[in-house]
């Protein structure tokens, strides 16, 4: 593995998974709460959308923004006392676009029990220039082959993200041939 592999059509040199990789911890407190006494999934959202953020920019070497994000799940509840630990990388890169993995664990502040994962989430961000105009972003090069099989299987999302954005738009267009006003 080198990290001068070219992209033909960008012909930027490629970034290895390992190089934007990060962990971002933080204590939930009780301004993170809910009324249900557990901390806000918005909370956690933020958390993850700032891990992938730094993650996006460290690999693309300038400011990314969110485009969308799929699949975020909630696997357990988060408590006042937990320390949350939002581990990222990019799995897959196109242009000017990125998916980043992301998955949330939790333990205890005070226990020394493992961390449980929490949550995970896929997002996409697109790099800008400083006109906010896409700009080319350096290939991802997979190093392991747990790396690999996320390229991969970002390579499926990305597929079904696209499918279902022309679905959709070509039901709007139809709906709008046939008179119907949606708005």
């Amino acid at each position: 593995m080198t990290d001068q592999a070219l992209s033909p059509e960008t012909a930027i040199a490629g970034k290895p998974t390992s190089a934007s990789r990060t962990t971002l911890s933080h204590i939930m407190t009780g301004s993170d709460t809910n009324l249900l006494g557990t901390v806000h999934g918005g909370v956690i959202m933020k958390l993850v959308d700032d891990a992938a953020g730094a993650v996006a920019g460290r690999h693309s070497g300038g400011p990314a923004v969110t485009a969308s994000m799929d699949e975020m799940v909630f696997l357990e509840p988060v408590r006042v006392g937990d320390l949350v630990h939002v581990k990222a990388q990019v799995n897959w890169t196109g242009r000017s676009s990125m998916e980043v993995g992301v998955r949330v664990l939790a333990e205890r502040w005070n226990e020394s029990t493992p961390a449980t994962q929490v949550g995970s989430a896929y997002l996409v961000f697109t790099a800008v220039d400083a006109e906010g105009k896409p700009r080319p972003v350096p290939p991802v090069v997979p190093e392991t082959e747990r790396d690999r099989r996320r390229y991969q299987e970002a390579q499926i999302r990305r597929t079904h993200r696209l499918a279902r954005r022309r679905a959709i738009k070509e039901l709007r267009e139809k709906r709008a041939a046939d008179g119907i006003d949606d708005q």
